[in-house]
């Protein structure tokens, strides 16, 4: 059964088109992939997925003829005629006959204009822009202002993106009486049909120029460069990026701005290594600080913190410091700081030193390694080959 477009978007069937605009934006802002960076891989899914459901049920709204034949048919491409169809009918075999065209001038009566062609004069919107910005470890973690470079299209203020001297330097179109589309009528085995399509001499504005503006060369937009501020929240991880609407390239006859995605590469640390919300950090320690304890002083994003390191310690052992962490991007809480001890052997020793080890050796007992008794049993069940 075809999907209701219009309960996807929540609206009634005789909604205005501000109206079924109104539903999309509400929609798309919801169910954009670019607020689902940080989200489980089947939240990402199904957000991608509703996300191209709606822009879809929206595209078929939203334009005149794709609205008249799926409340027609149920099916913005018209009739289905089912699996054969008019196959037998095409240029190669057939009677040279374009189905599209048919299609379209049959369609045209419903809005206007061929199923795949847009009105050239509608409003379309700017393309976005992907830049970078390169952060500190310390700015993601607490959050930093940046001014970014951008090169961007904008509506020439001149001509308010006219193309015409003082916007107004323009003439109406006599081809196509200002339509934007001109009627084309062929005769077929069919019949006698006629199709619209965009209007050649003012390329479906309806309106030629008379004076182009001189800023913009009559085209009505050209390119400037433009500083923008943007506000990088604290949590922030590599490779995330920010979404920043309205600060894209301008749209074209009126249509609105697009974003400016900005993507964040955070700067790796010296000490901490981070995964999600969590730091990691090595410490090196000493093996007589290992065997007898000692307490560290361990340096965090947020002031020196003590950390007891029990005697007896093994290389390796991970403590855990609660809050030390990352702020969370959707609320106040932070993550934990591991810290994991790796005991370090010295390189070299004076005869003191080698003499107190070699007493120490003396009174050892091997109660004291289990590990090592462990390794020991274990070595004598392998077996050689003879």
């Amino acid at each position: 059964m075809a999907k209701n477009y219009y309960e996807i978007l929540g609206v009634d069937k005789n909604a205005s088109a501000d109206e079924l605009k109104s539903a999309y934006r509400k929609l798309a802002k919801k169910y954009h992939p670019d607020l689902y960076t940080t989200a489980s891989e089947q939240e990402k899914k199904n957000a991608e997925e509703k996300f191209k459901e709606i822009s879809h049920a929206y595209d078929v709204l939203s334009d005149p003829q794709k609205k008249a034949a799926y409340d027609a048919y149920g099916d913005e491409n018209g009739p289905q005629m089912g699996a054969g169809g008019f196959s037998g009918f095409d240029g190669a075999g057939g009677f040279g006959i374009n189905m599209d065209d048919i299609f379209s001038t049959i369609f045209s009566g419903f809005g206007g204009g061929g199923s795949r062609s847009q009105r050239a004069n509608a409003p379309q919107r700017g393309q976005d822009i992907l830049t970078a910005a390169t952060i500190s470890f310390e700015e993601a973690a607490f959050g930093v202002q940046r001014i970014v470079n951008v090169r961007r299209v904008e509506s020439c203020p001149d001509c308010k993106g006219t193309g015409a001297k003082d916007g107004t330097a323009f003439k109406t179109c006599t081809k196509c009486n200002g339509s934007g589309r001109v009627t084309v009528t062929q005769r077929t085995p069919f019949g006698q049909f006629s199709s619209q399509s965009v209007c050649p001499d003012c390329e479906g504005r309806g309106r030629i120029i008379t004076d182009p503006c001189k800023t913009c060369g009559g085209q009505g937009r050209y390119e400037k460069s433009r500083e923008v501020k943007i506000n990088i929240p604290a949590g922030i991880d590599n490779g995330q990026r920010i979404t920043y609407q309205g600060e894209g390239h301008s749209g074209v006859n009126g249509g609105e701005k697009g974003s400016l995605v900005v993507e964040i590469r955070v700067q790796p640390h010296k000490l901490f290594a981070r995964s999600g919300k969590d730091l990691y950090v090595t410490v090196p320690i000493s093996f007589a600080e290992a065997a007898l304890g000692c307490t560290l002083q361990i340096p965090t994003l947020y002031g020196v913190q003590q950390l007891k390191v029990p005697d007896g310690t093994q290389s390796g052992t991970e403590f855990k410091i609660k809050n030390c962490g990352i702020k969370d991007l959707r609320n106040a809480s932070r993550g934990d700081l591991y810290v994991k001890v790796a005991v370090e052997v010295p390189k070299s020793m004076n005869h003191t030193q080698k003499d107190l080890l070699k007493k120490f050796m003396g009174e050892e007992e091997p109660k004291q390694y289990p590990k090592k008794r462990e390794y020991e049993e274990a070595a004598k069940t392998v077996k050689t080959s003879k």
